[in-house]
């Protein structure tokens, strides 16, 4: 059995909802407690097993990738300090673990923005890290729930599977909303199980859906497992309203050819790329650090 091992990260995005913050600093380099938001991403990502890292960016974020790079300068001054141990913890990413990065070109959407990876993920079937969602790793095993959960998964039945989870009546229009089978209908048995991932297949999605409109309250987000065949429709994807490349017209295309899978999430997630969210995250993550200080 195949087993994922490639993963995209978009980070090309300019992060206009959090200005000022975000003016010259990439908002995934912005803090959440003691590391960058991006830091805990790329830790899930190499929790759940992944070993080459994308980043699909473009001129004005190199600051990520040199994040994610040896400083050199850096290192030998603090270990000319006697700071071994923090110098350590600034090379924190495996040995056997590759970060890239490539970049967008044009700002053609998230489907456009995945679809640039290909060059580097090649004929790997990857897994795809949106960067402003971070799931809480104070309370959940990386290692084996969500996305650790979506490889497995995958590798056993070969569905791509697409990470949902249960949102307030009032914010059911913001996201993605998962159609599910008629033989899912009773939702509720899978809403409200946030202890346990559970995979199963999905009909389609709605875009941001009016409450009454929604199919069901299950959104997306913002983990995804795919088959390599996703950059063949992406590939051929018409551009919509905007000249982008929509991520879900692709997921349309590989449902209805192949199947694709939702998995519920277990835990809880933190939007950093909404300034109200972000700080609310960065008050959480703060506690929990200094908790573990204590």
């Amino acid at each position: 059995m195949k087993k994922i091992t490639h993963a995209v990260i978009p980070v090309a995005g300019f992060g206009t909802r959090m200005l000022p913050l975000s003016k010259s600093v990439p908002k995934e380099l912005l803090p959440l407690g003691n590391r960058p938001a991006i830091h805990y991403v790329v830790e899930e990502a190499i929790a759940a097993g992944i070993k080459h890292i994308v980043l699909v960016g473009h001129a004005q974020k190199s600051a990520i990738e040199n994040y994610f790079d040896i400083n050199a300068e850096l290192d030998n001054q603090l270990r000319h300090k006697g700071k071994d141990e923090l110098a350590d913890s600034l090379n924190w990413l495996p040995k056997d673990v590759t970060v890239s990065m490539i970049r967008q070109g044009k700002a053609l959407g998230l489907g456009h923005a995945v679809l640039a990876s290909r060059p580097i993920i090649g004929e790997h079937d990857f897994a795809v890290l949106l960067p402003d969602v971070v799931l809480d790793p104070f309370t959940n095993d990386m290692t084996v729930n969500n996305l650790a959960f979506m490889i497995d998964a995958f590798t056993k039945d070969n569905h791509s599977q697409i990470l949902v989870n249960k949102v307030a009546d009032e914010d059911v229009h913001k996201y993605g909303i998962a159609q599910l089978h008629e033989e899912f209908s009773a939702t509720s048995a899978f809403e409200d199980q946030a202890e346990v991932n559970i995979s199963f297949k999905v009909a389609g999605f709605v875009e941001k859906p009016s409450l009454a409109d929604a199919p069901s309250k299950l959104a997306v987000v913002g983990r995804y497992v795919f088959s390599n065949q996703i950059f063949d429709y992406l590939a051929n994807t018409i551009a919509s309203v905007g000249g982008e490349i929509q991520l879900t017209d692709a997921i349309d295309a590989l449902i209805s050819e192949y199947g694709v899978n939702v998995t519920t999430m277990r835990g809880d997630s933190y939007d950093a790329g909404d300034m109200r969210s972000y700080m609310q995250a960065f008050i959480y993550f703060a506690e929990q650090q200094l908790k573990d200080d204590e």
